[in-house]
């Protein structure tokens, strides 16, 4: 199986969205282009996002890398942007870690109507009770600058732990599917 690293699809996604200007061209000399008005789409909010979790590749053992895909789909009645990074907890119990965003540049998207766009949650298995791993029981997660988060079970194992608490885990910024 073949695998495309996530910066060149992220890439991708960004050369396809900057070939359209929604307003039809411009005439170059400060003129109104096609003389369609563009409208700006408002951020996306949480709540008029559909989310389904998976698909996902749980890491097996301590150790072992896993992959979890959260997809979210535009319910809303019109487009909405996203830029950024989710905000990612993991909890077990009273006890909470931030997931820190992966090292991909995250771009500004506009999601259509009925669009979805993913981000992925990465982790290291940590060893069952051990005290550098977190027995995680649930993510919640929300969009930048929002404080609305959505709640979701986790059953992926515990999550492996650098010094200080942080979680070996990182969360990739939203990508967009070609189609969308």
């Amino acid at each position: 199986m073949r695998v495309t690293p996530l910066t060149v699809t992220a890439l991708a996604a960004v050369l396809l969205l900057a070939g359209c200007d929604g307003d039809g061209g411009d005439s170059g000399d400060g003129g109104t282009g096609s003389g369609r008005k563009t409208t700006a789409a408002g951020p996306c909010a949480l709540r008029a996002l559909g989310v389904e979790v998976g698909p996902v590749d749980a890491a097996p053992a301590a150790g072992d890398l896993g992959n979890v895909t959260v997809t979210l789909t535009n319910r809303g009645d019109a487009p909405c942007t996203l830029q950024g990074f989710p905000d990612v907890t993991l909890a077990a119990g009273s006890t909470t870690a931030a997931v820190n965003a992966g090292e991909a540049t995250a771009y500004r998207m506009s999601v259509p109507r009925e669009g979805t766009v993913t981000f992925t949650i990465g982790y290291t298995r940590g060893a069952a009770g051990a005290e550098r791993s977190l027995a995680v029981e649930t993510v919640r997660f929300g969009l930048p600058g929002a404080s609305e988060t959505h709640e979701f079970p986790w059953s992926y194992g515990d999550v492996a732990l650098r010094g200080g608490g942080v979680p070996e885990a990182s969360v990739s910024p939203f990508l967009q599917s070609a189609g969308d």
